[in-house]
């Protein structure tokens, strides 16, 4: 769908990022990846340095001449970068804040005085914040929860401005809890799948805060790649300037989840199947229900997700078995 462009992977050595660094240049495109290295890692992109096509720049957003040196030359912004995690938000306002507002305007800006045409923005779920509408339509959004939802839609407010005041093409994307290879297991901020495989593969219970009946929008990384991949070259009128749920539509409770993990796993390892599932308290900011409508991004987009909980789960505990088992 995009090939022999010039593409800025923004936060590209991170779990998403380096996912769609990879898949670009396997399209033909030459890729700049521009990371931090904060919370991305250089062995996620090792194996892309192979590519002739693929070269990284190792900057700050809240830096903008380095803002400006990863935009040179490139046709499309694919802005990824952001420090990430409700929790670690209300641990960190501050951090968060500077990254994720002040960072993005950087790197919007960089990208409209460089004459990009589109600029394509991960955007969040956690904007629908105390919303209690299931499922969740992009047009419906409740007050924030969390520091990181509250930049989070700064982003859209922002990139709004930026379409209308100067006709940037600008389309969000609010992920719903995306999963899949090179998510990092470890760390006190891991996202719930891959800490939760990586402690049953070490027959250690997964920590479940609550009753383990919230439920999420689990939606595999593939599903994911796809989404920016058309929201990069759509030709729609109609799709630019708006922001889009990208999820599976379907929702799944944490106890459900674990069941299905062990379920899976017991195929690697009989004796997972056994390990028991222990509680902890509910953890402020976190929203109770979350199920994305995608018929916006169907329609507008071509959106057509092709891999459920059960098929990204198995795809990603493959990956996790190779990579992490006895570690």
């Amino acid at each position: 769908m995009i090939s022999n462009k010039k593409i800025l992977v923004t936060g590209g050595a991170g779990f998403i990022g380096s996912n769609l660094c990879e898949r670009l240049l396997d399209l033909g495109n030459a890729v700049v990846c521009f990371d931090s290295l904060i919370t991305g890692k250089i062995e996620n992109i090792q194996p892309l340095f192979e590519y002739s096509k693929f070269s990284f720049i190792q900057g700050d957003l809240r830096n903008m001449e380095d803002c400006e040196r990863a935009v040179a030359g490139v046709d499309l912004v694919l802005h990824q970068a952001a420090l990430g995690s409700v929790p670690r938000s209300i641990a960190d306002p501050i951090t968060t804040n500077a990254i994720n507002i002040t960072g993005f305007l950087n790197m919007i800006e960089a990208t409209r005085k460089a004459g990009i045409k589109r600029f394509v923005y991960a955007a969040s779920s956690s904007t629908y914040g105390d919303s209690p509408n299931l499922p969740k339509v992009e047009a419906v959004i409740g007050k924030p929860l969390s520091p990181y939802a509250v930049t989070k839609y700064v982003n859209e407010l922002y990139a709004g401005v930026y379409h209308k005041l100067y006709g940037l093409e600008v389309i969000g994307l609010r992920y719903f809890n995306v999963f899949g290879r090179k998510q990092d297991p470890k760390g006190a901020y891991a996202a719930a799948i891959p800490k939760f495989i990586f402690a049953l593969m070490n027959h250690t219970s997964p920590e479940i805060y609550g009753d383990g009946l919230q439920s999420r929008d689990f939606t595999y990384i593939e599903n994911v790649i796809e989404a920016n991949l058309l929201a990069g070259s759509t030709t729609n009128e109609a799709a630019i300037g708006e922001v889009f749920n990208v999820a599976y539509g379907e929702n799944t409770t944490l106890l459900e989840l674990t069941t299905e993990l062990k379920s899976l796993l017991s195929g690697y390892d009989a004796a997972i199947g056994e390990v028991e599932i222990k509680h902890a308290p509910e953890r402020l900011g976190d929203i109770k229900h979350s199920l994305a409508s995608i018929d916006k991004a169907k329609t507008l987009l071509g959106y057509n997700p092709q891999f459920g909980l059960n098929k990204g789960l198995t795809e990603a505990i493959d990956w996790y078995w190779k990579e992490w088992s006895g570690k």
